[in-house]
């Protein structure tokens, strides 16, 4: 008999190649696995889009904020440093899984937390990227206004002559935010394409600013200060490890799953974390120079971190400063709208990619608006965010990498993805609630929520500090699950490999069809 086929989904039709390799078209792919005929370049190409999205003026800002931890110079640069390469590191691992699979990264992650139960995890890397992008949008309008205001303060400046107007910071938000959404529409290849370019005007302006600059820095400063205690040195790690690669642990296959099925996962490691952890470290050690040399700055980069870094520069260059300002931001805030694109389809939203992306630029737009004219400072929202955020990602990475471990060394046949894996589910749930309880934040509405299992004493002092929560996050969620996986994982009917359910979501899972059984003296026809 004839079988009937069920109507296949927007994102699983079948596209010509070049519609999904050609900067001037919109990609077409969704959450499928990338076809071997479309995959193409080597682990090399993913240091661009990794370069540009931690270079901006940001960056420097950073430096400033580790340091008002409490940590002198030296200290700053050090945990600093070594919080963004453990964290890159991890995001390289990640991508790893999307050359190997061909998919983004939340889809793998169904072999793990089942069809349904991957939808817990989706929703916080939907959440974190997000919650970057309007970050990111909203810091271009801060520091865009505050520039307008000084060239053209008869258009842009309030009655003071100083203070940036609603609509200047409505005008730098809308263009930063057309921007990036116009580029994540069109998808992978133009992404790889823009932020290879981006990267390098970007550093030629970055670095020109620092030239400006270095006369308000003092390198003897690394050897003054009084150095910060223990706990509040380990806080430093974990608050860089939040700044950088924790944010773009969910999006690390999203950018790899186009390469060669056999590429290198050393490479892979490698690139990512070299072209994530170089410019932000050299941005680092810059803005802990300058932070030391003007101490005055750290207060006013709380508030408004590209305004107080413009403050000294010659009018001149005000206006390189802001396109290296926006374009800093954008090129972060792009690669951000792609991957929460991929979420939303992870969690069976059912549009294509491109409308994905509007969706989530209306997200980002509702956001935005909370961050500059609600919230009652920007770096309390943006360090409570961090810690939250970094919490649930960093629970999802360690159950994410032991069962991409446990897959690799087990060689087990294929086995069906459960509609929930509870083993991971109940990692990440008991790990982010342990992390969770262990963490501080500065914004008065967030703090209600955590810090539940530290005394008041405790929440203002060293462990508090620490803001410890998140590598409790990772560790519990890493043991308990290598503990609960074997229990629940036995072997069943080879119905689909593990890396095949990372890309179907329930609606799309095909119906088996059993061949009719023949009858004794009865032909049964096809």
């Amino acid at each position: 008999m004839t079988q009937q086929q069920a109507p296949r989904s927007p994102e699983r039709h079948t596209t010509p190649t070049g519609s999904n390799t050609s900067a001037s078209a919109v990609e077409r792919n969704g959450i499928d696995p990338v076809p071997d005929t479309e995959r193409h370049g080597t682990p090399r190409s993913l240091f661009w889009p990794w370069a540009a999205s931690g270079l901006s003026l940001l960056g420097i800002a950073y430096g400033i904020y580790v340091m008002g931890l409490g940590l002198n110079a030296w200290q700053a640069v050090v945990t600093g440093t070594v919080g963004y390469v453990l964290s890159f590191v991890l995001v390289g691992l990640v991508s790893v899984a999307g050359a190997r699979t061909g998919a983004p990264t939340m889809a793998i992650g169904r072999a793990a937390f089942g069809r349904q139960g991957n939808k817990l995890p989706t929703v916080f890397g939907y959440v974190s990227n997000v919650g970057w992008e309007t970050v990111l949008v909203a810091l271009s309008s801060l520091g865009g206004a505050t520039v307008l205001a000084r060239v053209s303060p008869a258009f842009f400046a309030r009655a003071d002559g100083r203070t940036p107007t609603t609509g200047a910071q409505a005008l730098c938000f809308a263009v930063t935010a057309v921007s990036v959404v116009v580029v994540g529409v069109y998808g992978h290849a133009l992404i790889m394409k823009v932020q290879k370019y981006l990267t390098a005007a970007i550093t030629v302006m970055t670095v020109a600013y620092m030239v400006l600059a270095a006369g308000r820095i003092h390198p003897s400063a690394l050897l003054e200060g009084r150095p910060g205690g223990f706990g509040t040195a380990v806080g430093g790690v974990v608050f860089a490890m939040t700044l950088l690669g924790l944010g773009w642990v969910n999006c690390g296959a999203d950018y790899s799953r186009y390469l060669p099925r056999d590429s290198s996962g050393r490479a892979i490691t490698g690139w990512t974390t070299l072209g994530g952890v170089l410019a932000p470290v050299v941005l680092l050690v810059f803005g802990v120079l300058l932070n030391a040399g003007d101490p005055k700055l750290a207060a006013a980069a709380a508030a408004d971190p590209v305004g107080a870094l413009a403050a000294a520069l010659p009018t001149w260059f005000l206006v390189p400063y802001l396109l290296t300002a926006i374009g800093g931001f954008a090129s972060g805030a792009i690669m951000d709208i792609y991957s929460s694109g991929m979420s939303l389809l992870a969690l069976g939203v059912p549009v294509r990619r491109h409308l994905a992306v509007l969706v989530d630029g209306a997200l980002m737009a509702v956001g935005g608006w909370y961050v500059l004219f609600v919230s009652p400072g920007f770096f309390a929202t943006f360090q409570a965010f961090l810690s939250v955020v970094g919490v649930a990602m960093a629970a999802w990475t360690a159950v994410f990498l032991v069962a991409r471990w446990r897959g690799r060394r087990s060689r087990s046949g294929p086995s069906a993805a459960p509609s929930a894996g509870w083993p991971a589910v109940l990692s990440l749930t008991v790990a982010s609630v342990v992390g969770l309880g262990l963490v501080t934040s500065a914004d008065p509405n967030i703090a209600r929520a955590v810090g539940f299992l530290l005394t008041d004493r405790a929440a203002h002092g060293t462990p508090g500090a620490m803001n410890i929560g998140v590598v409790a996050a990772l560790l519990v969620a890493g043991v308990l699950y290598a503990v609960t996986a074997p229990l629940a994982h036995r072997p069943t009917a080879p119905e689909e490999t593990d890396e095949q359910s990372a890309h179907q979501s329930p609606a799309r899972r095909p119906r088996v069809l059993r061949r009719p059984r023949r009858r004794l003296g009865r032909q049964v026809p096809r």
